[in-house]
């Protein structure tokens, strides 16, 4: 089972505009409410893809109510803990520039946190735990090394899709799969990353840390795929962009499911990129018909020979 954190979980609220001037009023042509998060996210685009997940964070009020609701017409299997904290709401506004307003996450108490570490033990070696998005400073300092260290006592591969002191903590603990954009990757080692040639260089020191799968999203620029054996870079087709949330965490969710499916790292990341192609071209997330369509389009070259 692949099971999904988010402990920031949101309501998003899309609109469209020809538009957007501060300080007038504003009319939108076409509004979406959709379950946001990052791990929220990876959970629909792999129910989409035709692999099960279950969704784990927090969830609260009526936009919490709203957020599990859909998810489970999805079909997607849920295990949310209650909170006092109103899930938070998003405001993504897409006009000449994308603008975004994001609310506060949630205060997570100490019994919700070791209701989310008590969750985790109770997974089963060979289980996915994908860990996407900001973790609240009021999880604990220590909150992600505990999860990293609850994984490896299990055997549960853990993927990791988050930024700043925590990426750099968690790239110690041996992730299975790690997915820094370049300017995370950048942050991750004191550097500014401005080439491919230097994202390739230190995804290979995450490799030497213990990194089993490396992908290093680099928006326009494509993506590269890093591990012992195999070093790939993909650029993906043009496509009309209509919304760029939610790309990277569809990525993530087109190469575990590929991985899932029995096929190569080379072939999965080929997917993760088709899929984080697919969702730019879309106002919510992929569907599979799109990602299987571009997954021919992807352009895939070897830098490595390998598995």
């Amino acid at each position: 089972m692949i099971y999904t954190y988010t402990l920031t979980p949101s309501l998003d609220y899309t609109v469209y505009l020809p538009g957007f001037s501060t300080g007038k009023l504003n009319r939108s042509e076409e509004v979406y409410y959709y379950p946001g998060g990052k791990g929220i996210n990876v959970s629909r685009v792999l129910k989409r893809l035709g692999t099960d997940s279950t969704a784990v964070g927090l969830a609260g009020g009526f936009t919490g109510d709203y957020l599990e609701q859909f998810l489970q017409d999805e079909g997607i299997r849920t295990e949310l803990i209650r909170t006092d904290s109103v899930t938070r709401i998003n405001v993504k506004i897409k006009s000449e520039q994308e603008t975004e307003l994001n609310g506060p996450g949630p205060e997570i108490t100490e019994k919700e946190r070791l209701q989310l570490l008590d969750r985790a033990r109770r997974m089963e070696r060979g289980d996915w735990l994908v860990l996407a998005g900001r973790i609240p400073d009021s999880a604990g300092a220590d909150f992600a090394s505990e999860l990293a260290g609850i994984c490896r006592d299990i055997g549960v591969r853990l993927a990791v899709d988050t930024s700043g002191p925590v990426l750099k903590e968690l790239a110690g603990m041996q992730p299975e799969l790690m997915k820094p954009n370049e300017h995370e990757l950048g942050e991750l080692f004191g550097v500014e990353i401005g080439t491919k040639e230097e994202a390739l260089k230190y995804a290979r020191l995450l490799v030497g840390q213990g990194v089993r799968h490396v992908i290093v999203s680099m928006g326009g620029e494509g993506a590269l795929y890093v591990s012992e054996s195999v070093e790939a870079e993909a650029q993906a087709p043009e496509v009309k962009v209509v919304n760029t949330v939610g790309a990277g965490d569809s990525l993530v969710s087109g190469f575990i499911s590929a991985l899932e499916s029995g096929e190569s790292a080379k072939d999965a990341f080929t997917y993760g990129v088709a899929a984080g192609s697919a969702t730019v071209s879309r106002s919510d997330l992929c569907r599979k018909k799109d990602v299987d369509a571009l997954a021919g389009q992807i352009t895939v070259t070897r830098l490595k020979e390998g598995e």
